[in-house]
């Protein structure tokens, strides 16, 4: 058995063809869905990732700002400015680009965004939303997650999900997504007992503990699908040769570069799986569409019905 690869490029851009529609539609009611993003400092994949985030926004035609305070910048200076954010009607989605430097505390300025206006889905109130099943903005890489399961035709309702991780980013929203779709969901962790036994049982795997390759062969029930959340570099070339054995055009791109990006899973999984999302090219892309997604929704739901959801448009 070799697993379809579900392609995470492929269903951005089914995304973003529809929210092009949708954008369209708004803009001829006199709304552009705008989003600011808040780059604190000079680390360097941060950069990436906003940059990233702004590319897609002007793809799309939503409005963008960035700001980038200082790495000196105090809370006080950051819940400022996040309150001037809140107050400007022509931003609807609110980015914090995490990490902030060690003299800010996170939790204050996160909290701090408007909740009708938090795109990351990371404030209290609208993982308060997602656990009621109210409609709200939800953490983009979860949704992502479901967007991959269920435009890939998986069966969710009846299924047994296992959730590895339990972070309030990744692991606990994805594991609430998945009830609400009617799964039978458990959420493994370092701590749980006979973790490969537990797995062995899914018919969905959500990898997201930050482990390079952690899940192997033998830990997944031959047709699952597998949903790899994990991002990790590789530098050595002993592992790489191990993670690679069978996959020569891989080994030879590391060879090439000197470094490899690697999931949670095992890539030998894919001999095993039904159905599997690669690393990179996976569930990255998802993120960064939801996010755009995310965006256009709160710019609907800030407006109430004079910019009323799209027929058939998700509303969890």
């Amino acid at each position: 058995m070799t697993a379809r690869i579900l392609n995470g490029n492929t269903i951005r851009d089914q995304i973003y063809s529809e929210l092009q529609q949708q954008i369209q539609e708004l803009r001829g009611l006199g709304i552009r869905p705008g989003l600011a993003t808040v780059l604190v400092g000079d680390n360097p994949a941060s950069k990436i990732y906003v940059t990233s985030k702004i590319a897609a926004c002007e793809q799309l035609g939503l409005g963008s700002w960035r700001f980038t305070p200082p790495a000196t910048v105090t809370t006080e200076e950051l819940l400022a400015l996040v309150e001037d954010l809140n107050n400007r009607d022509d931003v609807d989605g609110i980015l914090v680009q995490l990490p902030l430097p060690r003299q800010v505390d996170t939790k204050r300025v996160l909290e701090a965004v408007d909740p009708a206006k938090d795109v990351d889905g990371f404030h209290p109130a609208n993982l308060g939303r997602l656990v009621s099943g109210r409609p709200g903005l939800v953490a983009c890489t979860p949704v992502g997650v479901m967007e991959i399961l269920r435009r890939s035709g998986a069966t969710i309702e009846g299924a047994n999900a296992v959730v590895l991780g339990r972070s309030d980013i990744v692991g606990k929203p994805t594991a609430l997504l998945l009830m609400h779709a009617n799964a039978t969901v458990t959420i493994c962790h370092s701590k749980t007992k006979d973790l490969p036994v537990v797995v062995r049982r899914a018919d969905i795997i959500v990898a997201a503990m930050g482990r390079t390759a952690m899940v192997t062969p033998d830990w997944v029930k031959p047709g699952a699908t597998v949903i790899d959340v994990g991002i990790n570099k590789v530098t050595d070339a002993a592992q790489a040769e191990r993670l690679f054995a069978n996959f020569p055009q891989r080994l030879e791109q590391f060879r090439a570069k000197g470094s490899t990006l690697v999931g949670d899973v095992h890539p030998d999984v894919a001999s095993v799986a039904g159905a599997i999302t690669p690393v990179p090219g996976g569930v990255g892309p998802l993120t960064i569409a939801m996010l755009m997604s995310n965006s256009v929704k709160a710019a609907r739901l800030r407006r109430g019905n004079r910019a009323a959801q799209p027929a058939g448009a998700e509303k969890a």
